[in-house]
């Protein structure tokens, strides 16, 4: 199994920047891909980033692109999803999840973590 731990949601203005973090755990080894989606209460779960583990390959939604960036720590086993000039439709409840081989990034993912809340006020 994958244990995934998100943290660095909050309250931002919106212009403003945030950090999240998905610290990774267990059966790291089984790992294809990483990926940040997010949902909104009655809404679907939307792919916002994905980067494979191995080569560091990164992908993103049109809808993020050019102002969120995905990375890893390898050494920590963290990955980062840094959030630039956020806006109000930004706002959702951001999971980390994983996926296994082959590492396609629109998934399906298998381990998930509990989530964390970003708001981004107008």
């Amino acid at each position: 199994q994958v244990q995934l731990v998100e943290t660095g949601g909050g309250l931002v203005q919106a212009g403003g920047s945030l950090r999240l973090s998905c610290a990774v755990s267990g059966r790291t080894f089984d790992i294809g891909t990483v990926g940040w989606l997010r949902q909104n209460p009655g809404k679907e779960r939307e792919f916002v980033a994905a980067i494979t583990w191995s080569t560091g390959n990164t992908y993103y939604s049109d809808s993020v692109k050019g102002r969120f960036t995905i990375s890893r720590d390898d050494a920590k086993n963290t990955v980062y999803l840094q959030m630039n000039s956020l806006k109000p439709e930004d706002t959702a409840r951001y999971y980390c999840a994983t996926r296994g081989l082959p590492p396609t990034p629109s998934g399906p993912y298998n381990y998930w973590g509990q989530g964390t809340q970003v708001t981004v006020s107008s």
